[in-house]
């Protein structure tokens, strides 16, 4: 089975960047983009980052989680580049088939990430409101593990530390318990 790379974190914190540069690096690769799974909607879609678009969300999550762990499966390490929040992330991995799973957040500062995302331009989500709220969740969760030091690094060299530190099993995710164990 291959390994997963989650590159994760709100809105603007440099997951698209980032991720190409970890999956050029690693062969055999392929890259997700989380996001184009909420792209697929067309009529009737609802921003994903609505309260009421949790049933969409609930879709395009498992759709995301089922193509990463099929990849996966086919021996590739696969980089997921999305938002997976802390609370997400067991249930994720379960719907993916419980891949080897590196977690890795990217975590610059609040006002970062907003700026980014009021600055971008082709990206369909710029809600400054939704992109407090989502770096609320990552920064109160307690992932000083898998945060990344100096996330404003060029992409290039972040990629190459990141993969030292993935390595040495710095971003590895605990895999779940097996109930059949007794423990």
């Amino acid at each position: 089975m291959g390994e997963l790379i989650v590159v994760t974190g709100p809105p603007g914190a440099g997951k698209s960047t980032l991720a190409p540069h970890l999956a050029e690096r690693l062969n055999p690769s392929v890259l997700v983009p989380g996001d184009w799974f909420f792209s697929l909607w067309r009529r009737g879609a609802v921003p994903p980052w609505l309260p009421e678009a949790a049933a969409q969300n609930e879709i395009g999550t498992a759709a995301a989680a089922r193509t990463v762990g099929t990849f996966a499966r086919a021996d590739c390490t696969v980089v997921y580049d999305g938002v997976v929040r802390p609370k997400e992330l067991p249930r994720w991995l379960t719907t993916a088939g419980d891949p080897v799973a590196h977690y890795v957040v990217l975590l610059p500062s609040v006002d970062v990430c907003v700026e980014r995302v009021v600055r971008r331009s082709g990206h369909g989500f710029t809600s400054e409101e939704a992109t407090r709220a989502m770096h609320a969740d990552f920064a109160a969760e307690g992932l000083e593990r898998y945060v990344v030091e100096d996330a404003a690094a060029p992409a290039e060299e972040l990629a190459t530390r990141l993969l030292e530190a993935i390595a040495s099993g710095h971003h590895l995710v605990p895999a779940p318990a097996d109930p059949s164990s007794g423990g």
